[in-house]
């Protein structure tokens, strides 16, 4: 499935539905069992919880942070993490694709259960079409159940209900959190599959997440037990399958994970995780933690039928409370960044304030979904016009928060064809961070749900301050107004500035299309 698949409902769900072949829907079933669970109250016994306990007595009423950059990182972070939890571990996820990595973690899951751990898993349902005979079957182990969000009622023609049920298929569950035993959480911009954990050789995503310890994990459970509980969750055992799993067929699943397994072990990408950093779990009390008050905000599951964007249910209007507070430097890296009017008024009233306000967002080339990319252009010259610093991720870039230290690891990594911006964190006054899974654009605002986290970490949020100043031209595209006040695309190869007056590394019929779509693609459904 190709990268614009992946993102289908970035498309115009509108006009899709207006060719899609009308008919009836199936309607989505009423009568099965959904037993209430929540988050488990006691895991102090755990040794993950009994290994931080001597960290959390020295800081209390704080969480500890750290960022998870590299891919790699990322992936390793997740597995060690399934690996050492010894009690719960619950996982909710927009996209989990069926590739090296989506079935390593699979396979891992599974191996959790077998051990005792009761596993949970929330999926997004948009990302789940030809994958329910392999949900069902994992689900089918007695220590694991799997649910799906706002689910489409047709299993087997999904168009229908984009056609028949757009309103609702339209607003997706974009949150994406991991955690183990109650105590140890990972959140942030990445799914699971290989462009985001640096396996793929296709397209390799930039990314951001962070691993927390503390209460802050229980209060990302406690969001989870809300998605989990709510209406809009349904156990992928609730549709008529015809029959289940059976014993036989559960059994030759394993035995072809186990087998898949040994395969991925002897990868190129299993080579480069073996040279790669592995400590970041290896013994999780001596991790260079960033300790900090945070604020965990999210929207409520109950978006999928809101009518308006509003404070009490909503996480944007959160984060505006945190650019409200922002005195001297703003950063917003997101790669789909969709302002409006509204909010492009509000970024321009900032720097009239003397905020300096910085921005990295995809170009055109590097954007996954050009419809995004459409929406965006409308306000490119009014930003610069008003002062904001606007730069664009170059499709050749490397992550977008690269590795500081070049050694034999980074030398060894798998190369990709191309690169895609996908981190979405802000940086405020140098101090403060804020990651998640939160786009800057109309989609996010007012009809996905997210998650994010505030935190202080100066180091980090001094250090992405510099790396504006001191290595974006290396990884993006400065946009400026040049003499004449047309655009002009800026940024250093090999050391030499150079400047281009047109949407970089593009054909011209994709710069041509994409300026048609920028006069009718809806913005709303971005």
């Amino acid at each position: 499935m190709n990268t614009g698949m992946r993102h289908w409902h970035r498309h115009t769900l509108a006009l899709l539905a207006l060719l899609l072949l009308l008919g009836g829907c199936s309607s989505l079933p009423t009568d099965f069992d959904k037993p209430v669970s929540h988050a488990l109250a006691d895991t102090s016994q755990s040794r993950l919880s009994q290994s931080l306990q001597p960290l959390l007595a020295l800081n209390p009423d704080r969480s500890g942070f750290r960022t998870l950059r590299a891919g790699e990182a990322a992936f390793v972070a997740r597995l060690r993490l399934i690996q050492a939890a010894e009690q719960s571990l619950d996982l909710q996820y927009y996209i989990w694709h069926d590739d090296l990595t989506g079935r390593t973690l699979f396979n891992q899951l599974l191996a959790a259960a077998d051990r005792g751990v009761r596993v949970r898993i929330l999926l997004d349902d948009l990302d789940t079409a030809g994958k329910d005979q392999v949900l069902r079957t994992i689900d089918a182990h007695p220590r694991v159940e799997i649910r799906v969000y706002n689910p489409f009622a047709n299993r087997d023609n999904r168009l229908g209900d984009f056609a028949g049920d757009t309103r609702r298929i339209n607003r997706r569950m974009h949150n994406k959190t991991m955690t183990a035993d109650n105590i140890v959480t990972i959140f942030g911009g990445r799914n699971i599959g290989d462009e985001y954990f640096a396996a793929a050789r296709d397209v390799g995503f930039g990314d951001m997440d962070a691993l927390a310890v503390g209460p802050i994990a229980e209060e990302v459970s406690t969001q989870f037990d809300l998605y989990w509980n709510s209406q809009w969750a349904y156990p992928i055992a609730a549709f008529d399958w015809g029959k289940p799993i059976s014993p036989a067929e559960f059994a030759a699943f394993r035995a072809h994970s186990d087998e898949f397994l040994e395969e991925a072990k002897m990868s190129e990408y299993a080579e480069v995780i073996r040279q790669f950093d592995m400590d970041a779990l290896a013994s999780i009390d001596q991790i260079d933690w960033t300790w900090s008050e945070w604020l965990l905000v999210y929207d409520q599951p109950s978006k999928v039928q809101a009518k308006k964007v509003d404070a009490e249910t909503h996480l944007a209007p959160k984060l505006k409370m945190g650019m409200d507070r922002t005195q001297r430097d703003l950063i917003i890296v997101s790669p789909y960044f969709v302002p409006g009017d509204d909010i492009t008024d509000y970024l321009l009233s900032l720097v009239d304030r003397g905020v300096r306000v910085r921005i990295l967002t995809n170009s055109l080339q590097a954007n996954d979904v050009s419809l995004v990319h459409a929406g965006y252009m409308r306000y490119r010259r009014a930003l610069i016009t008003g002062g904001v610093e606007l730069y664009e991720y170059k499709a050749d870039a490397n992550p977008v928060v690269r590795q500081q230290r070049k050694d034999q690891r980074d030398r060894n990594r798998i190369g990709r064809s191309k690169a895609s911006l996908h981190a979405k964190f802000f940086g405020f006054d140098e101090t403060y961070l804020f990651i998640g899974s939160f786009n800057l654009d109309g989609r996010s605002v007012a009809l996905n749900s997210e998650l994010g986290a505030y935190y202080a970490s100066p180091a980090e949020a001094r250090e992405l301050s510099e790396f504006f100043d001191e290595a974006a031209y290396d990884v993006a595209y400065r946009v400026l107004l040049n003499g004449d006040g047309k655009l002009e695309w800026v940024t250093v190869r090999e050391g030499t500035e150079l400047r281009l007056n047109r949407e970089p590394d593009t054909t011209w019929w994709k710069r041509f299309s994409t300026g048609i779509l920028r006069f009718i693609v809806p913005e709303s459904q971005l």
